[in-house]
């Protein structure tokens, strides 16, 4: 495993701290907090434009044909910038489940539009009445019709849905509540009769939505995979979800560290720099701990997803870890920065925020802990 980014990795990088220091201010990003649809069509073209969907997308599908790892890295960037919009539903998400299940129709139809950021996915696995995220609880049903399936129940948190042309929906057609061998995944035009919206409020300011399936009628060649396989794909896009969160949490991190470290150089009290007390030094220096390690056992991780390792292990470790990393990293870039990081015109409570949401999603830090006790036989 080598931690050393190659030229064309640096490269991307650079690219994308460059575009992004002009075109996804602090301004910006609150400013589509408030914003109906979270992200304009002009941010969302340039990004494309830059092949930025088109990363992970196989070259015989027009993409760049890139490695997960160059997905967590441009994830780090997006999440130093605390980047809005449908990218992560989409390209994270939506890429990784054609690519792992779909078929050849399917990824020559798809692939190619998503990379030239034609087409928004979502993918629904939340259900309600669950309190503890496990993704193989799915108790929306679908049942075979004449020419497909009809698919009836509630999802819940599912990102960007308002905007996106396709809702990858996860649901029953066999099985019990939490048997992973029942699940399929359906591929569900938005604008089918049935599908029912409803924002929710969030403390990350991105776009949610609960979104019912009332009789929603899905032809067979829109399953994703084989019928009954969905579970075991779901476990795999979950994995990378959750390691490319992991990312963004790495990315925000980074900038937080930056903002305080900045601070503690400029602001004066007793006749000199706040960065000469020990007590802020030791702040930074752990804040620099904290961050260094989310970045190693993120970096690990996606490295043995992206090849194919046995990870499970691995990746509740690092989801676990850079959850709490970063929410302490947060607190600590308060303290620093003082009073004024705790105006809504500052930039500290947008990563602050999405610490916390970023904790929970995709499954806490309880949910991980029981993860790997189970994985070291406890």
């Amino acid at each position: 495993m080598d931690f050393i980014l190659t030229r064309e990795q640096k490269s991307m990088q650079k690219a994308a701290r460059e575009f992004l220091r002009t075109e996804c201010t602090g301004e910006f990003v609150r400013e589509m907090e408030t914003d109906d649809a979270g992200c304009t069509p002009e941010f969302w073209r340039k990004m494309a434009q830059l092949d930025w969907m088109a990363l992970t997308v196989p070259e015989q599908y027009e993409g760049v044909g890139g490695s997960l790892i160059d997905l967590v890295l441009m994830l780090e960037e997006m999440g130093r910038a605390c980047v809005p919009g449908p990218f992560f539903s989409t390209v994270v998400l939506g890429i990784t489940a054609i690519v792992e299940c779909g078929s050849d129709a399917q990824q020559r139809k798809l692939l190619p539009q998503i990379a030239d950021g034609q087409l928004v996915l979502s993918l629904a696995a939340a259900e309600v009445g669950t309190t503890r995220w496990n993704p193989n609880l799915i108790t929306v049903e679908a049942v075979a019709d004449s020419d497909g399936f009809v698919i009836n129940g509630t999802k819940l948190f599912v990102a960007d849905a308002h905007t996106a042309d396709y809702i990858i929906c996860a649901a029953r057609t066999s099985g019990d509540s939490a048997d992973p061998t029942g699940i399929t995944l359906f591929l569900v035009d938005a604008g089918t009769a049935g599908l029912e919206l409803k924002s929710l409020k969030t403390i990350g300011g991105d776009k949610q939505s609960e979104v019912g399936f009332k009789n929603v009628r899905v032809r067979k060649e829109n399953i994703l995979g084989r019928l009954g396989d969905g579970g075991t794909h779901l476990k795999r896009i979950m994995q990378v979800a959750a390691v490319g969160k992991c990312a963004e949490m790495v990315g925000g991190a980074q900038r937080v560290l930056e903002m305080s470290s900045a601070y503690a150089k400029e602001r004066q009290q007793f006749g000199k720099p706040i960065g000469s007390f020990q007590a802020i030094q030791h702040h930074c220096a752990n804040m620099l701990i904290d961050l260094e390690g989310s970045r190693y056992i993120t970096y690990k991780a996606a490295w043995m997803l992206d090849n194919r390792l046995a990870c499970d292990k691995e990746v509740a470790t690092a989801k676990a870890w850079v959850s709490e990393a970063y929410k302490k990293i947060a607190a600590l870039g308060h303290q620093v920065q003082g009073g004024a990081a705790f105006m809504a015109e500052h930039d500290m409570p947008l990563f602050s925020r999405r610490a916390a949401a970023a904790a929970v999603t995709f499954g806490d830090t309880g949910h991980y802990r029981e993860a790997i006790a189970g994985l070291i036989g406890l």
